[in-house]
């Protein structure tokens, strides 16, 4: 009598590592105004078309078209997406996409900005700078390194307050936000330009879901300013 041979334990499928989330930056202060500007807006314009006469209905239903899409192309939409392949950059109109490997260098100066390979300048709208918010930076990095100063002092002397004031001078200058965010951008990269999943093409594409409304809002606006 024979006995079966065993087969073979089938091999069990690797598990499935799910992709990295990208890091998404945008600006709060700007999603705030925003939605304000937003609000006001669509009130006012919401109550011209239900209880306006005449052309005033139109009027206010083409302003609509015009500002609503705008306001929100300006504040809501901008944000700026880091993968470790590469970066995408939401614009108020344009929608760039950037590999790592096609990335020259970052700039910050009155605006944050990134260069491509081929000499293409974008701004990251989604990075406004705040010259007040780097002014407050400095005073809080020059109040931090004269307190340190007196730390060491302190150390030297055998006092505990030179500790803790040495210690906070090694973590760092203190930097305003959105100079943080460029610097986290730059690190990414500089560990990720080389790799082979980092290259590709720069692709730059218009958002029509905004430009559409706002050209048509245009459009109806001077229509009706012709007509009187």
């Amino acid at each position: 009598m024979t006995t079966p041979e065993s087969q073979p334990p089938s091999p069990q499928p690797e598990p499935q590592v799910p992709a990295p989330k990208d890091r998404v930056y945008r600006s709060p202060a700007g999603i705030a105004g925003g939605v304000l500007l937003l609000a006001l807006a669509l009130w006012l314009g919401i109550d011209a078309v239900v209880a306006g006469e005449g052309r005033t209905p139109w009027t206010a239903a083409a302003a609509l078209l015009f500002l609503v899409p705008l306001i929100a192309a300006y504040t809501v939409r901008p944000a700026v997406f880091a993968g470790d392949d590469r970066m995408r950059v939401r614009n108020p109109f344009r929608l760039i996409v950037l590999p790592w490997a096609q990335v020259e260098s970052f700039r910050s100066a009155y605006s944050n900005e990134v260069f491509s390979e081929g000499g293409d300048k974008y701004q990251l709208w989604a990075l406004p700078v705040s010259l007040r918010g780097r002014k407050k930076a400095a005073r809080q990095e020059s109040r931090r390194a004269a307190g340190g100063g007196r730390g060491r002092g302190g150390l030297l002397g055998g006092g505990g307050r030179g500790a803790a004031g040495a210690g906070s001078v090694d973590d760092g200058p203190v930097r305003a936000e959105a100079d943080k965010v460029m610097d986290e951008l730059r690190e990414l990269w500089e560990a990720r330009k080389d790799a082979e999943g980092s290259r590709g093409e720069v692709s730059v594409r218009w958002a029509w879901e905004v430009v559409v409304p706002v050209v048509v809002g245009v459009v109806g606006l001077v229509v009706l300013w012709v007509i009187g």
